[in-house]
Parts: C-alpha cells; structure tokens; sequence
C-alpha cells in the first residue's frame, strides 16, 4: 500500500505535472478576477460621468456660474458639496465639468485614433519610402516636448474646447500610428492577405477589410489609456491657465481656483482631485482589462 502511494505522488508520474499546472492556475484566476472587478467598476464609474455630462443641462442642479452669498460654504442639504470661494454650487461644477473632461477625451482621442490608425497602416502596408515619410513625421512629433507643444499651441491660436480637443488630437496621433504600423506589418505577410492579393484586391480594399480587423482591437486598448492621459492634460492645461478658459467649469480650473484657500477649506481642492483620481483610475482599468483580453485572444 505504501509503495503505490509513492508510486502515485512521485515527481516521475504524469501527476506531479498536472499538480505543477493546478498551482500556476490559482494566481492567473486572481489576475483576471482583479482586471475584471477593475473593469467593471471602470464601466459604471465612466458610464455614470458620461450620463452626467450628457444630461447636466437636465439635471436638477444650480447655474455652475451663479454667484450666491454663501461664501466656500460647507457640504450641507441644499449645497451637496459645498460652494467655491465666489459662491458657486461645487457640484453643479463638478457635473458641467466632466462635459468638458470626456468632450475632449473621447473627442480627441477619435481623432487621434482615425489619423494615426491610417498612417500607421499606410506605413505598415506600403513600406519602403511612404513608411520612411511616416516614421519621420511620427519620430518629430515622439521628440518634441509634449506639454511645450502644448503650450505653444493653445497660446497660439484662441483658447477653447475645440483649439484644446485638436491640439491634444495632434498630440495623441504617434502613438496609434506606432500601434497600428506593428500590427499591419505582423499581418501583412499572413495566408489570407496573400488570399486577398491572389483573388485581386487592391490595397484599399485589403487595408479596410481585411487589416483592419486585426489592427482595431490592441489600438482600442490603447485608445482608453489614451483617454486617461487625455483627461489629466485637460486639467493640466486649465490648471495652468491656458485650457478651457474661465468662467466655464472645468476640473483643472476648479483645483486651480481651490488652491488660494487650501488651509481654510480643502474640500475646494479634494473634491475635484478625487473626482479625477477616479475617472483616470477606470480608464486605466478598463485598458488593462482590454489589454489582456487582446493578449488571450492572440495566444489562441
């Protein structure tokens, strides 16, 4: 009896791999288990900012630029988190800002995605001199100092939402077209685009609808890390000055305006600080939650 209990639990039995297996399995299942808790909390949290931000002009809630006499007033029943230094209602800010915070990270981000997504697959495809061109273009933008450019661009021209949404666009253009050039080179050579060259497709053709397929899922993973840069440039920008222009609410602006009084009343600077910890932090989640799912779907 005992020899067949050490014959069973032996190292040199086909038990002891599957054994090995069963304990690698347990840290992979917590991994996955913590990215989708993670992206679950990533898609009520977005979900509820992007309501908010849609239905802000119906929502029962104060004028974001109405001036009361209740001076930085504390949370109570009619002031849910309290007003700003000039007696503006916090959360009617906090609401009407968020428009502007996934205004300009969806919308840049789009723009960002469409261009680069293009280049980056033209580069890929082509190759040769047309990927020369590209890269160059996309190395100088990768070179030049992000917030300067920034900067320089917002100054340059009237500041605004849409002069904030293109410059970011701009900004966020090297990295899909770096994204979508690696993935268009890794399928450009497979079995069902040499189908598509043998059954006479063209280029166009080949790019949109058989490329693309391919290239669209890792550069949606990126495109919501993208969106979490994005939201934290815009406030950068308003924070310095030279984002969204006062007097539109703006989270930035609000951190910017709450900093003369932070001894005396915190909330002005937390509020919004803890409101853009959150929204950056769900990005982030739901882009290694994609991440990983593209990277399961490429191993099978």
């Amino acid at each position: 009896m005992t020899e067949i209990v050490q014959q069973r639990t032996s190292p040199d039995t086909p038990l002891a791999p599957a054994l090995a297996g069963a304990t690698e399995v347990g840290p992979v299942r917590r991994r996955r288990r913590r990215r989708d808790i993670g992206a679950a909390f990533g898609v009520i949290w977005i979900g509820l900012v992007v309501l908010a931000a849609i239905t802000a002009d119906w929502l029962p809630l104060r004028d974001p630029n109405e001036v009361t006499d209740a001076f930085s007033a504390p949370p109570s029943g009619e002031y849910l988190l309290g007003t700003d230094a000039i007696g503006r209602d916090v959360l009617s800010r906090i609401v009407h800002g968020a428009r502007i915070s996934m205004a300009v990270a969806i919308g840049a981000t789009s723009i960002a995605l469409v261009i680069g997504v293009s280049l980056g697959m033209v580069a890929g495809y082509f190759r040769g001199a047309v990927d020369s061109i590209i890269s160059m273009f996309v190395n100088f933008m990768l070179a030049f100092p992000p917030l300067i450019f920034l900067i320089a661009l917002v100054t340059a021209l009237q500041p605004g939402l849409v002069t904030l949404v293109v410059a970011l666009a701009l900004l966020g253009v090297p990295n899909f077209a770096r994204v979508a050039r690696a993935n268009t080179i890794a399928f450009a050579d497979r079995e069902f685009v040499t189908a598509a060259k043998a059954l006479g497709a063209g280029p166009l053709r080949i790019l949109t609808r058989e490329l693309l397929v391919n290239v669209i899922l890792p550069v949606m993973s990126l495109a919501l890390v993208v969106m979490a840069t994005l939201v934290v440039a815009e406030g950068s920008l308003s924070f310095l000055g030279v984002g969204i222009p006062p007097p539109a609410p703006s989270w930035g602006g609000m951190l910017a305006a709450g900093r003369e009084s932070l001894s005396e009343h915190p909330l002005l600077v937390l509020i919004p600080a803890l409101f853009f910890f959150l929204t950056v932090f769900a990005f982030n989640r739901l882009g290694d939650w994609a991440r990983g799912r593209v990277g399961r779907e490429s191993s099978i």
